[in-house]
């Protein structure tokens, strides 16, 4: 697509990857609002320090408020829906939170998108609604399973999503991508917790070595994001995104060690494990459908993107907290 004067609307634009995705808006020529969570301190996330940023029409508001969406919508084409609650260990304390922003935030957007006449509502979901794999790759009809509060209230967006094709004819496009990475990410996420850690502690904590993740670098997600989001024949369908590879979380932290060039020790920490049962083993896309719809496959090798985050992490060390587990 052409995104040259199309109006689009960003939630979660913040974010590590809606702040990624709304660069690539801006550099597009797309005319581009970001909906920024409401805080008293006007903090823009992750565009706050943008070069971009005076090319962005920003919103603040919250996602469990439907007015917030009441002026965010006006004359908007198109809307990528990333505005969530994410990590899954705080899931299992304020499940309720996760219900509030994910499902009811979710039917927030939809809703103000149908009555603003807005053309199409692109929602990204995740790969943790298919739960552990039941067989690898996982296409996009494995059956969902919801092991978390995080991956059930995303099943429940998702779902919403779906509903209101069928009952009021609005266009949604629900798009999967697995685990992303790269620049800006928190140590919610794997990646930052090991490469932080190996470069500044004399030991690596983490959770469970075993599970396998399938890893794509943040360029390539918002590339298949605008891409899949922009299909016709994608409207009505949920397509994933990743890159069919996996790895162990124990085979990435010594990778990542040895790129670093550091031998650090890895301990399992028992405060980082989740719940038996909870626990996603597996995952690993089946991209099919994004290849025939799109002609989208990642573009940067994983040890390239690898190496561009730690670089990245290298040089601003001081804004994480890599002593400490931060759920």
């Amino acid at each position: 697509m052409n995104w040259q004067g199309r109006r689009v609307l960003v939630t979660g634009a913040g974010g590590f990857i809606g702040s990624h995705l709304v660069e690539h808006l801006v550099a597009e020529g797309a005319q581009t609002r970001a909906l920024i969570r409401y805080t008293s301190g006007g903090s823009r996330g992750w565009l706050e320090e943008s070069t971009a940023r005076k090319n962005i029409e920003f919103a603040f508001g919250d996602l469990r408020d439907r007015d917030s969406f009441r002026h965010a919508m006006k004359g908007v084409d198109i809307v990528f829906h990333l505005g969530a609650l994410i990590a899954i260990p705080y899931s299992y304390d304020a499940p309720l939170s996760y219900v509030e922003t994910n499902v009811v935030g979710t039917l927030n957007v939809l809703e103000a998108a149908r009555t603003a006449g807005v053309g199409r509502v692109v929602h990204i979901s995740t790969s943790e609604t298919y739960g552990t794999a039941r067989y690898v790759p996982i296409d996009e009809t494995h059956p969902l399973q919801g092991q978390s509060p995080y991956s059930a209230s995303k099943i429940g967006a998702d779902m919403l999503a779906q509903s209101y094709g069928y009952s009021f004819g609005q266009e949604v496009v629900i798009i999967r991508p697995f685990n992303t990475f790269g620049p800006r990410q928190s140590t919610r996420a794997v990646i930052p917790t090991i490469i932080s850690q190996a470069l500044a502690c004399d030991r690596i904590r983490l959770g469970n070595l075993s599970p396998t993740r399938d890893l794509t670098f943040v360029s390539d997600t918002v590339l298949g994001i605008l891409a899949i989001g922009s299909c016709d024949d994608a409207v009505g369908r949920t397509v994933n995104l990743g890159s069919g590879q996996e790895i162990s979380v124990g085979d990435l932290t010594k990778l990542i060690c040895r790129m670093i060039g550091r031998e650090v020790p890895i301990l399992t920490d028992a405060e980082r494990i989740r719940p038996e049962n909870s626990e996603v083993q597996r995952l690993v896309s089946n991209n099919a459908l994004a290849r025939e719809l799109a002609n989208w496959t990642p573009r940067t090798s994983f040890h390239d993107g690898l190496a561009a985050t730690i670089a990245w992490i290298m040089r601003h060390l001081e804004r994480y907290n890599f002593g400490q587990y931060t759920k």
